[in-house]
C-alpha cells in the first residue's frame, strides 16, 4: 500500500527547508507538497485555484499546517478542512513556533490531530519532523482518502 502525500503548509522558507530535509533524512522527502499560505492550502486540498488540475483522488497522509500564515490563518484552514466532507476526516497536525495557550486550545477545539511546537535547536526540530513523517505516513492508519 502507497502512503499518501504529506502536505507542508508553511510561511517560512527555512522552516520549510528544515522540514524537507528531515523528511528527506527518513526518506519521506519524495511524498511531500509545499504552499505558503492559507488560501494556496485551501486551493491544493480542494482541488481550485492554481491546483484545479490537481489529481484530488490523490491519498494524503497528513497536513502539516503552520498557525501563522498569510492570507487565510491556520485556525481558518482547520475550520475549513473540518466543516467540509471531503476532508472533516484528514489528519491534520499544526506544527508552530506559538507557545501561546490559546493558539493550543483553539487547534484542539479546531479538530487538530495534534499540535507540535517548532523547536528552537535545530537538532531537536529535525528529530520532531522525522518523527511526525515516520508516524503519519508508516504507522498511523488513516481514514482518508475518503
Amino acid at each position: 500500500m502507497q502512503a499518501g502525500l504529506i502536505l507542508l503548509v508553511e510561511d517560512n522558507h527555512q522552516d520549510e527547508l528544515l522540514v524537507l530535509r528531515a523528511l528527506k533524512k527518513v526518506n519521506l522527502a519524495n511524498k511531500v507538497e509545499v504552499v505558503r499560505d492559507g488560501q494556496q492550502a485551501l486551493d491544493f486540498l480542494f482541488c481550485e485555484g492554481e491546483f484545479v488540475n490537481r489529481d484530488c483522488s490523490e491519498p494524503l497522509a497528513v497536513v502539516l499546517l503552520d498557525l501563522n500564515l498569510p492570507r487565510v490563518n491556520g485556525l481558518e484552514v482547520l475550520r475549513r478542512l473540518r466543516t467540509d466532507g471531503r476532508t472533516h476526516l484528514l489528519p491534520v497536525v499544526i506544527l508552530t513556533s506559538s507557545d501561546e495557550e490559546r493558539d493550543l486550545v483553539a487547534s484542539y477545539e479546531g479538530g487538530a490531530n495534534s499540535f507540535v511546537r517548532k523547536p528552537l535547536d535545530f537538532k531537536e526540530f529535525a528529530e520532531t519532523v522525522a518523527s511526525l513523517g515516520i508516524y503519519w505516513q508508516a504507522i498511523n492508519k488513516p481514514v482518508w482518502p475518503r
